[in-house]
């Protein structure tokens, strides 16, 4: 057979098409931030009992649970649709060896499971495992983490972001151009020392008049790290609703499924350093399908990077720049 130029053209062509698709394939594997783990229709009453099964499954499965908790008790601003919400948070000592090897890892260590009520809607959802730990640039995917929490919680859909984000996409994640990444965190103050760092923050949480309350408190083995959850109910307190975690929530949560799993806030004693993530990485990344303009998008919470370091940085005892 007669081999043209023409013919070999196309025939190289077609190879080139085919390492695409095979190529694409294997780099396409794409991630949400959520996963929905059950729903169905019930009452209240159901929704109790979905909060007690889901902290005992995670208990039972050997997951250390760290609290339960309300993140919008009191809130003065609604969440769309939301009636009643629940929060777990969870870890593992498998979470601490991972997280703790990588700088700020520490902020995977509460992951973060939820059931939601909006109507007769009960959902149960948790933060993605291997979602975070891409984002957050862990050493280990916490692949064997999601693959108990599929077992134990279970695992219907990924959800939380149109087309989901790749592995390497996530592990340099900042939502566009002059945004934070991972590491650009809100320092918010700075101590003598660890054991300084840790009283102040304990004691400034317990007593403020900002309507920023500990939620709980991870003290990470042999490292000098410790965790808090916080809330933020700043309209509660007549403070500044760009900080509030309900007003910020009824913001972007508006679609079917909840992302009650982004709460609650965390901030991380680092030594004598006291630091929490960027609002516009955290928010960006769990959220990263948000437009940047129009009614529902980023341009609503404009104020509250801003209003998010102020209000934490006073609520650990740290001092605003002029």
């Amino acid at each position: 057979m007669k081999i043209t130029r023409r013919w070999l053209g196309g025939l190289l062509a077609g190879l080139f098409a085919i390492l695409a698709v095979t190529g694409g394939a294997q780099a396409a594997e794409r991630y949400k931030p959520y996963v929905l783990a059950w729903r169905g229709n019930g009452d209240a009453e159901l929704f109790r009992e979905k909060v007690d099964e889901v902290k005992q499954s995670l208990a039972d499965a050997g997951f250390e649970v760290v609290t339960v908790f309300n993140p919008y008790a009191g809130s003065k601003v609604k969440v769309d649709g939301v009636d009643e919400a629940r929060i777990v948070v969870f870890t593992s000592p498998a979470i601490k060896k991972v997280a703790v090897m990588t700088k700020y890892g520490a902020f995977a260590v509460p992951q973060r499971a939820s059931v939601t009520r909006v109507g007769n809607d009960i959902q149960v959802a948790y933060y993605n495992p291997v979602y975070m730990a891409h984002a957050y640039r862990l050493k280990s995917d916490l692949s064997r983490t999601a693959e108990a929490l599929a077992k134990v919680l279970g695992r219907i859909e990924e959800y939380g972001a149109k087309r989901g984000l790749t592995k390497r996409k996530l592990r340099k994640y900042h939502y566009t151009f002059g945004m934070e990444y991972f590491d650009d965190v809100y320092e918010l103050a700075s101590y003598r020392n660890y054991k300084d760092a840790v009283a102040q923050v304990e004691k400034h949480l317990a007593n403020n008049d900002l309507g920023v309350s500990k939620i709980y408190r991870i003290d990470l083995p042999g490292k000098k790290q410790t965790l808090f959850g916080v809330r933020r109910n700043t309209l509660a307190v007549g403070g500044d609703k760009y900080a509030d975690d309900a007003w910020i929530m009824s913001n972007v949560d508006f679609e079917e499924l909840k992302m009650t799993p982004y709460l609650p806030y965390e901030i991380l004693v680092d030594d004598k350093d006291v630091v929490a993530l960027h609002m516009r990485f955290r928010m960006a990344v769990s959220r990263p399908s948000l437009r940047m303009m129009g009614k529902k998008s980023f341009m609503n919470l404009m104020p509250s990077p801003k209003a998010i370091e102020k209000v934490l940085t006073l609520a650990v005892g740290g001092e605003l720049e002029e």
